[in-house]
């Protein structure tokens, strides 16, 4: 992450690298879901606006698995441990959805900031070990590059930023794009 502003928010640099710049504008939308899913108790957390089922709960969940299976199994054929290894996702697509109403809110914020300090060893990895250009193995059926699988985790992340600032929003009023400056 990079701080390059006076206001001491969280954006990408302005003028580096391809790979920094793509890093941090990745985990600028983290810093951005991690502010909007912040400091909320069970309830808060199961909070659905009209007729999603989107919760920030399953928000947590579903973006926890996200970056363990992104930046394990899609990037190094790794294992992406548990609790994803052991579902059923031919069965139960919607598992990380459907199971977040289970887990307290201490477990999903673990859950999401352990997966999300994991995906980032693992990108300074692949960065140091071949660079944006490397193709990825085929553990999906579709080879492609570190370069297009940020992409879409910056994307992935983008589109859940809406949905988290749309039902925080609704929840105690919190509105803004980006976290404020820590003081």
């Amino acid at each position: 992450m990079t701080d390059n502003n006076s206001t001491g928010r969280i954006e990408p640099p302005l003028a580096e690298t391809e790979a920094e710049t793509l890093a941090g504008s990745l985990d600028r939308q983290r810093a951005t879901f991690a502010w909007k899913t912040a400091g909320l108790d069970a309830e808060a957390l199961a909070v659905k606006l009209g007729s999603s089922a989107i919760t920030l709960g399953g928000l947590l969940k579903h973006l926890a698995g996200v970056e363990d299976i992104y930046f394990s199994w899609r990037l190094w054929v790794r294992d992406p441990g548990t609790p994803w290894n052991t579902v059923d996702w031919e069965n139960d697509r919607d598992w990380d959805w459907r199971t977040a109403a289970n887990d307290s809110p201490e477990d999903l914020y673990r859950l999401w900031n352990d997966a999300a300090a994991r995906s980032r060893i693992s990108l300074a990895e692949a960065l140091d070990n071949g660079g944006l250009d490397q193709l990825l193995p085929a553990a999906g059926g579709e080879v492609g590059s570190l370069r297009r699988m940020l992409i879409d985790l910056i994307e992935e992340y983008a589109r859940h930023v809406g949905h988290a600032d749309l039902i925080r929003e609704s929840i105690d009023g919190l509105v803004g794009e980006d976290p404020p400056a820590e003081t």
